[in-house]
Protein backbone atom coordinates (compact mmCIF):
# COMPACT_ATOMS: atom_id res chain seq x y z
CA UNK A 1 0.00 0.00 0.00
CA UNK A 2 1.39 3.35 -1.04
CA UNK A 3 1.57 5.91 1.78
CA UNK A 4 0.42 8.72 -0.52
CA UNK A 5 -2.77 6.94 -1.58
CA UNK A 6 -6.27 7.81 -0.48
CA UNK A 7 -6.75 4.24 0.77
CA UNK A 8 -3.96 4.74 3.31
CA UNK A 9 -5.41 8.10 4.39
CA UNK A 10 -8.78 6.48 5.05
CA UNK A 11 -7.14 3.72 7.10
CA UNK A 12 -5.08 6.30 9.03
CA UNK A 13 -8.19 8.35 9.81
CA UNK A 14 -10.12 5.27 10.96
CA UNK A 15 -7.16 4.28 13.15
CA UNK A 16 -7.00 7.78 14.63
CA UNK A 17 -10.74 7.86 15.37
CA UNK A 18 -10.79 4.41 16.97
CA UNK A 19 -7.74 5.08 19.16
CA UNK A 20 -9.01 8.52 20.15
CA UNK A 21 -12.46 7.28 21.12
CA UNK A 22 -11.13 4.26 23.02
CA UNK A 23 -8.86 6.49 25.10
CA UNK A 24 -11.32 9.37 25.51
CA UNK A 25 -14.27 7.24 26.60
CA UNK A 26 -12.28 4.90 28.82
CA UNK A 27 -10.27 7.56 30.66
CA UNK A 28 -11.55 9.25 33.82
CA UNK A 29 -8.58 11.54 34.44
CA UNK A 30 -8.71 15.32 34.07
CA UNK A 31 -6.37 15.32 31.04
CA UNK A 32 -8.26 12.74 29.03
CA UNK A 33 -8.41 14.75 25.79
CA UNK A 34 -4.64 15.35 25.76
CA UNK A 35 -3.90 11.70 26.49
CA UNK A 36 -6.35 10.53 23.84
CA UNK A 37 -4.87 12.88 21.23
CA UNK A 38 -1.29 11.84 22.01
CA UNK A 39 -2.16 8.15 21.83
CA UNK A 40 -4.10 8.53 18.58
CA UNK A 41 -1.34 10.54 16.91
CA UNK A 42 1.29 8.06 18.09
CA UNK A 43 -0.79 5.22 16.64
CA UNK A 44 -1.06 6.91 13.25
CA UNK A 45 2.66 7.72 13.24
CA UNK A 46 3.45 4.09 14.06
CA UNK A 47 1.11 2.91 11.31
CA UNK A 48 2.76 5.28 8.83
CA UNK A 49 6.28 4.13 9.73
CA UNK A 50 5.26 0.48 9.51
CA UNK A 51 3.54 0.90 6.16
CA UNK A 52 6.50 2.88 4.80
CA UNK A 53 8.84 0.05 5.84
CA UNK A 54 6.59 -2.60 4.25
CA UNK A 55 6.16 -0.56 1.06
CA UNK A 56 9.91 0.09 0.82
CA UNK A 57 10.73 -3.62 1.11
CA UNK A 58 7.90 -4.84 -1.12
CA UNK A 59 9.98 -4.28 -4.26
CA UNK A 60 12.96 -6.25 -2.89
CA UNK A 61 13.02 -9.84 -4.15
CA UNK A 62 16.10 -10.97 -2.22
CA UNK A 63 15.82 -13.39 0.67
CA UNK A 64 16.89 -11.93 4.00
CA UNK A 65 18.24 -14.59 6.33
CA UNK A 66 18.10 -13.25 9.88
CA UNK A 67 19.49 -16.37 11.56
Amino acid sequence: MDIKSTKFLVIAMITFIILFLMNYIGNNNADKIETALMTAVAGVVGLTIGMWFVHRNSKDDTHHDFD
